[in-house]
């Protein structure tokens, strides 16, 4: 069968739940009409987790990406209806605070909110007691409401998105069961099913907590953990029966909050009375609460995980014909729920007079990061996962995987979504297995920017683990990896550093011995494990003219060259910023940010170019401070001089016994060099350096010191600083753009400006008071309104003041702004960069 045409392909999707449906709906509107969505159990409520949601849409998060996602949620069920009825209840949100850390973490939370744009606010608990009379105000010390949240009827909304997507030519198919994806030559070509074939030039999996199922008939592993959480429903409550007109009917059983697998549509009357009280959370006790008519609907997340086999879930009919509601609802444990009931009555003194009524433990799916998982399979091409997603994000998922699609990029920033964003360490069974269920633990728990998980560890360690734990080095963890944030050794540097005092807050996962770290760097030398840092090799006779391609500055230069240059997609947003070094005139080692840089380069390598990840098998030592050539020159018969060897230069040398492949590079704005060798030499090559160093007074400096000293330079970190939402010259990394160099990706949508004043841009900010921190994302204000956020922030040591990067509005410098932190206002100033050695005098010396 011939293929449709490119701008019209077949899309199969698989799973009629509420991101199959959006889905559907989604590309639809956007003109690909040939859409089958193929359901295994009946429609509308074919017995997935959106089924049984009790639909709570809260839509801050610390993630702006996903408060993007739950805002078009919102908006978008907003103005669905079915029958006359809405798909979306805006009764608000309020979150309760029973102690002083959680009412410190909801300013926080507001702060989110004022950041990326959703209404709300802090309430004294008095106010929370008006929102909800039954709670025991003694035990509440303040709230936050968020007017704009409430209850998606998932059902609802999944019938409504189907509907439009029918009428515009969809096809929605219950009772056809996935067996089977064929593919061709490495693309997707149809999906199998218990009643037929359907040919498929795209096939996106939205099959929920069957995803991993779906997806190991396509040969593609999906990092994705269902697990059960638990659902009850009170008896009636005569303080809610008096207050709510009686519906006349109840389409909602209790083990379903918003439809059976037999319900078609919420009625009128019972939409209309379901809830007029704001969705409540109780997060210091795990819970949440909803009203259902004249009862209360309470989630709760305080019992142990209960991790369930997607391999094991059962269909839709053998589900029923086992005396279970649907697939995903599983039988109540009584035992798990007994703790979480005594909370709810302290709470509610309401509740001390009745009882539940019935309940049930729901399966829905969690991720290793607690994030979706989206985008398109490099091993199998046309195959999409939209997986991990909730109803909250739903619709706001569905149109970004469509833009995807259709476009080729989404119109928000999706790095922290992308299925490619996991190392290979992230992706066994038991490793998804372990995080999902932590992920479930920590739903509702206070967590710091910085905190990292506890287990597994160590994972990931650099050769020079070992002397690092010599050194008493604090870990923390990225990507798996163990990284050095300060080393105990250097405490004896703190004395006599004036430092100012930390708020609690700030103070988690810092130590002063940081600033002795960073002292230490401007005025000695330091080492750095740089391990982590992704490093990829790209080899072969085009290897050049690939990279010419793909990145915006010009590569074109002889061996020993090290450039910085950025990856953008074809709108002219930033994917990545890279350092390519040539090291030969078909070799270059990349480095760059994280798996979805080498996905990204891979997918677009011609067959002549070779591209490998070497970061695994290769290792990184910084050597930064004044001293730093004192420390290296005498270790190689190479000259390690300024006129011998200039800045974003490599050089393939020895020091000492070591082999490594040296370059020229500084990102704390020091004199000094990056040095790679494999990872079996690496512990020699510390050893080499740390003996030759005494003399000097080397110290091993961590992260910590690392992010200060960066800042003070104005280095930007991408994927915190900078995304694919922003362009060069507004991030303010147009240096590294060549407008005159021939047919970069993204060229053509950066004509013109270069030129003009952006509308906005990455800011340098000098907070006013020495005694002042912030840590990023926080809310920045200009004359009274929130206007931008903060991304990079950091005590500047040898500033003496906090450094805070955000995005604004084009403004003056001097200008004075105000920062919102845990509440308060703290003022800052717009400064002029970069802050610290504007003339680059340190670093090429």
């Amino acid at each position: 069968m011939s293929s449709t045409p490119a701008n019209h392909p077949r899309v199969v999707i698989i799973g009629a739940g509420i991101v199959g449906c959006s889905l559907a709906d989604e590309l639809t509107a956007h003109g690909w009409t040939d859409v089958t969505v193929l359901e295994q159990g009946p429609l509308p409520a074919p017995g997935g987790s959106t089924s049984h949601a009790p639909g709570l849409v809260f839509q801050t998060s610390p993630s702006k990406t996903l408060t993007a996602f739950a805002r078009y949620t919102v908006e978008k069920f907003n103005s669905l209806q079915v029958e006359g009825v809405s798909c979306f209840n805006p009764v608000g949100g309020l979150e309760l605070a029973t102690t002083p850390e959680r009412l410190a973490d909801l300013h926080r939370k507001a702060g989110y909110a004022a950041s990326w744009g959703v209404r709300g606010e802090i309430v004294s608990a008095a106010r929370c007691k008006e929102l909800w009379p039954l709670i025991d105000q003694s035990a509440v010390l303040g709230g936050f409401h968020t007017p704009d949240d409430g209850l998606a009827r998932a059902v609802l909304a999944a019938r409504a998105q189907m509907e439009r997507a029918t009428e515009r030519g969809a096809r929605f198919l219950d009772r056809h069961t996935v067996t089977g994806i064929e593919q061709e030559d490495g693309k997707v070509t149809a999906v199998v099913t218990d009643r037929g074939t359907f040919p498929a030039d795209r096939v996106v999996s939205a099959a929920g907590f069957w995803g991993p199922v779906i997806g190991r008939m396509a040969g593609v592993d999906v990092p994705l953990q269902p697990l059960a959480h638990q659902y009850a429903k009170t008896k009636q409550l005569p303080e809610l029966a008096a207050a709510t007109p009686k519906a006349t009917s109840e389409a909602t059983p209790a083990a379903a909050p918003e439809a059976t697998s037999e319900a078609t549509v919420e009625t009128t009357a019972h939409a209309a009375t379901d809830a007029s009280k704001p969705i409540l959370r109780f997060q210091d006790r795990d819970l949440y609460f909803r009203e259902h008519h004249d009862r209360i609907g309470i989630g709760s997340y305080a019992h142990k995980p209960l991790p369930v086999d997607p391999f094991g879930i059962l269909p839709y009919d053998e589900a029923r014909a086992n005396d279970m509601e649907m697939p995903s609802s599983y039988p109540f444990t009584e035992e798990d729920w007994a703790p979480s009931w005594d909370d709810c009555r302290w709470l509610m003194p309401a509740l001390r007079e009745t009882e539940i009524e019935e309940g049930f433990n729901g399966v829905f799916s969690f991720t290793p990061d607690g994030m979706p998982v989206l985008g398109e399979s490099r091993e199998l091409r046309g195959f999409w996962l939209a997986e991990a997603v909730w109803v909250t994000h739903s619709a706001g998922v569905a149109k970004a995987v469509a833009e995807w699609m259709v476009d080729g990029r989404a119109s928000i920033d999706l790095h922290e979504c992308d299925l490619t964003r996991f190392e290979d360490a992230q992706r066994s069974p038991a490793y998804v297995r372990e995080r999902g269920s932590q992920q479930f633990v920590e739903v509702y728990d206070v967590l710091h920017p910085l905190q990292p998980m506890e287990h597994p560890r160590p994972l990931r360690v650099s050769p020079f683990y070992a002397r690092q734990q010599e050194l008493g080095a604090y870990f923390l963890e990225g990507g798996g990896w163990e990284r050095p944030h300060w080393y105990e050794a250097n405490a004896p540097l703190v004395d006599g550093l004036r430092l100012p005092e930390r708020d609690a807050w700030s103070a988690r996962y810092w130590s002063p011995i940081a600033a002795a770290e960073a002292k230490a760097t401007r005025e000695k030398v330091a080492l750095y494990d740089m391990t982590p840092l992704r490093r990829l090799e790209v080899t072969g006779p085009g290897a050049l003219d690939f990279l010419q391609r793909m990145t915006t500055n010009n590569l074109r230069k002889k061996p020993g060259a090290v450039t910085y240059t950025l990856l953008l997609d074809e709108t002219g947003g930033i994917r990545s910023d890279l350092t390519v070094a040539r090291l030969a005139p078909d070799r270059f080692q990349v480095g760059a940010n994280s798996p979805t840089d080498l996905d990204w380069l891979v997918r677009h390598a011609p067959g002549d170019v070779r591209i490998r990840d070497i970061t695994s098998g290769t290792c990184c030592i910084g050597v930064w401070g004044p001293l730093a050539r004192e420390l290296v020159q005498p270790l190689t018969r190479d000259d390690f001089s300024h006129e011998g060897f200039g800045y974003f230069r490599a050089k393939e040398t020895c020091l000492g016994h070591v082999p490594v492949t040296a370059m020229r590079l500084s990102y704390v704005g020091e004199l000094g060099w990056e040095l790679y060798t494999s990872a079996d030499l690496g512990l020699r090559l510390w050893d080499t350096l740390w003996e030759a160093g005494r003399e000097h007074g080397v110290i091993a400096a961590g992260r910590s010191a690392f992010n200060s000293l960066r800042l003070e330079k104005g280095y930007r970190a991408w994927g915190v600083d900078m995304t694919d939402e922003h362009n060069p010259f507004e991030a303010g990394v147009g240096f590294a753009v060549r407008m005159d160099k021939d047919g970069f990706v993204g060229q053509e949508a950066l004509q013109g400006l270069a030129t003009e004043k952006p509308a906005r841009r990455l800011t340098p900010l000098l907070l006013d008071d020495p005694v002042a921190v912030v840590l990023g994302k926080e809310p920045v204000y200009v004359d009274g309104a929130p206007a931008g956020y903060v991304t990079s922030a950091s005590y500047g040591y040898t500033l003496g003041r906090c450094v805070a990067y955000a995005w604004l509005p084009a403004l003056p410098t001097g200008t004075g702004v105000h920062i919102e932190y845990f509440g308060e206002k703290v003022p800052a100033t717009i400064a002029e960069e970069p802050l610290f050695d504007p003339k680059m005098n340190r670093i090429r010396r």
